[in-house]
């Protein structure tokens, strides 16, 4: 229903960072690609006229999808996990499926936060041009325990995707959770390959690297999901809703 997938680049095509000091590190060494499945969607999959448009004939021309971090994507889920997963009351549903543009203008503390709350549902991807709107919401009833995702993204600007410009899917809220602990799973064990080779062949020449500080990070990095996830909310669901109708009124 719902995968996080990603592929990291060769070790040997990973760029090292810095230009007088060329310096590799944790976050540099998950240089990759990677894309949702979610159903029958792929998000983060550019369309064949933007790859035409804008690739080169780099490491990133051989795949179709979003050429970033994986770093940046495992801590962006990590973080918006939690907020996720708490259920939202049925009177604030309109209000977490609402588009802001088309809210109020923000006038009020009550606002504000009812934005805040609202925005934590996104999954952040302003590091790429033009970013599809994913959010991800969890709704709690007698019959069903499900979060729904949603996308929207500008299929008239210059970046384009393959998933229609707006959708919603919802799931068991027990798969999206999986998901997110099999992301975090796998990019953990493809670092720990990757550090355990540095280990044994040391950096490529030129380029500095703390191994013992790599390895520390490593092992500090793999108990961040947990952490998160035991992570107790203090919503105040008050402001939310005063906030919410502000922003939703008339």
């Amino acid at each position: 229903m719902i995968r996080f997938r990603f592929a990291l680049s060769p070790l040997g095509e990973v760029s090292p960072w810095g230009h007088e000091g060329r310096q590799l590190h944790w976050f540099g060494l998950t240089d990759g690609w990677y894309w949702i499945e979610l159903a029958d969607h792929e998000l983060l999959r550019y369309s064949t006229e933007t790859l035409q448009r804008h690739r080169t004939d780099g490491p990133g021309a051989r795949h179709p999808y979003v050429d970033y971090y994986l770093a940046r994507l495992w801590e962006d889920i990590n973080a918006m996990t939690p907020t996720v997963l708490q259920p939202v009351p049925t009177d604030l549903l309109d209000f977490v499926a609402s588009d802001p543009d088309a809210w109020r203008p923000m006038d009020s503390e009550a606002a504000l936060s009812a934005a805040e709350w609202h925005a934590e549902h996104t999954l952040d991807l302003g590091y790429i041009r033009e970013p599809p709107r994913i959010r991800a919401w969890r709704t709690v009833s007698d019959d069903f325990d499900t979060v729904t995702v949603t996308w929207r993204h500008d299929d008239e600007g210059d970046i384009r995707f393959t998933a229609d410009p707006a959708g919603q899917v919802m799931i068991p809220a027990e798969s999206f959770l999986a998901a997110v602990r099999q992301l975090d799973q796998e990019l953990m064990t493809a670092m720990e390959r990757r550090i355990s080779v540095l280990e044994r062949t040391g950096p490529p020449d030129g380029v500095q690297l703390d191994l013992h500080a790599l390895r520390a990070e490593h092992v500090n990095r793999a108990t961040w999901l947990t952490q998160r996830l035991q992570t107790e909310l203090e919503t105040d669901w008050a402001a939310v809703r005063a906030g919410a109708e502000d922003l939703l009124r008339g």
